[in-house]
């Protein structure tokens, strides 16, 4: 088999029914399994694969047991040459998988690979392409502060639709070869949420091979909504860095001192930060279809007119204060994140309407929920 598919979920269920079915087309003309991971989510995520993927292996556990076990359970079953660790706040195209693997072929002593992410407003996600954040570099990104030569906790220095080796990848979607992953031990389950990530890429370095920035392959990641972003987060996000640094990094007491109080006033400024965002009022809804019984049912929901849309005319809208919905039965996953990169800047919100789905999902705010309506 050349590719398992490994998707931890937890709470998700109409994000992951989405993330399925792009996935389902990317494997079309490759041998592959999908695997989905729950940790025991309250809502009814394991139903929904049962009845409408029955082929999918799921893997049920009672507790939420962490990022990283969880990932590592579903890795262990895994029969594919690669593994595509995928979280399932996700989106690909048809042929990411298929391109991907290609590339990696092409590539010398090969780590790990992760594509161009994306958030639900077509916006590229920074995090993509990390350097190694040693606590200097935390310390600069922590308070803004400028080090001589010590870098940015971005990579900033490599564009974002290019292909160029570079420190840390993101776990939202990695591929790697499950021998490669084995012989580092997998995620370090000594973490329980964020930082497995940044851990598993700097073993990859540390073994002599060489992770890889694929800029060429976007990916849509809502992002919000597998990051709760309130207080337990940033306890936890800086936790994981903590315990990153003891690991990786010599002990100094001046270094751990610095290092812990940037956490402490980070923590402590957050904290009283609102992640909520308001809801935006939306002039005109317009639905890239041809779905006439859609249009009707999704005015009824929206209690506005949903107004039909050719992708031609979308680009003659200019700056505009408007919501378009991709049906994914016209448009295929490919062709969607291809047009909400071009509409980036347009001031529209995205929402996409699956295949075979009575509900349409978005998100507006990489750092906060998205929304799904349901009709």
């Amino acid at each position: 088999m050349k590719l398992s598919v490994v998707i931890l979920n937890y709470n998700v269920r109409y994000f992951l029914e989405l993330c399925i079915l792009s996935v389902q087309k990317a494997v079309t003309d490759l041998n592959a399994e999908i695997i989905v991971v729950d940790n025991n989510s309250p809502d009814d995520s394991c139903a929904m694969v049962k009845e409408r993927f029955p082929k999918i292996l799921l893997v049920e556990n009672n507790d939420n047991v962490g990022f990283a076990r969880a990932n590592n359970q579903g890795v262990d079953l895994a029969k594919g040459e690669y593994i595509c660790i995928l979280n399932p706040d996700t989106v690909v195209a048809e042929d990411t998988f298929v391109n991907i693997i290609s590339t990696s072929e092409k590539l010398i002593h090969m780590g790990m690979l992760g594509p161009k992410l994306i958030d639900g407003t077509g916006n590229f996600l920074p995090e993509s392409k990390r350097n190694v954040p040693s606590p200097l570099t935390s310390f600069r990104r922590l308070f803004g502060v400028k080090l001589g030569k010590v870098k940015n906790y971005y990579a900033d220095h490599i564009p974002e639709t290019g292909i160029a080796a570079v420190d840390i990848l993101v776990g939202a979607f990695v591929l790697v070869r499950k021998k490669d992953y084995k012989s580092v031990k997998g995620f370090d389950e000594d973490y329980f949420m964020y930082g497995e990530d940044i851990d598993l890429s700097y073993k990859m370095k540390k073994k002599g091979l060489q992770n890889y920035y694929i800029g060429t392959i976007p990916v849509i990641h809502y992002k919000g909504e597998s990051t709760d972003r309130n207080a337990e987060y940033i306890k936890r996000f800086y936790g994981a860095m903590r315990l990153f640094y003891r690991k990786h990094f010599k002990s100094n007491w001046f270094l751990d001192f610095i290092v812990s109080l940037g956490i402490r006033l980070t923590s402590i400024i957050q904290s009283f930060k609102s992640y909520h965002k308001e809801k935006r009022v939306i002039d005109t809804y317009y639905l890239v279809s041809e779905n006439h019984s859609l249009k009707k049912r999704l005015s009824e929901v929206l209690q506005k007119e949903v107004k039909f849309i050719s992708l031609e005319a979308v680009k003659n809208l200019g700056y505009t204060n408007n919501e378009l919905i991709f049906d994914n039965e016209l448009l295929s996953f490919g062709e969607i994140i291809k047009e909400m990169q071009i509409l980036r800047k347009s001031n529209m919100t995205f929402k996409i309407k699956p295949v075979g789905c009575d509900f349409i999902l978005g998100s507006d705010f990489s750092d906060g929920k998205g929304e799904v309506i349901t009709f």
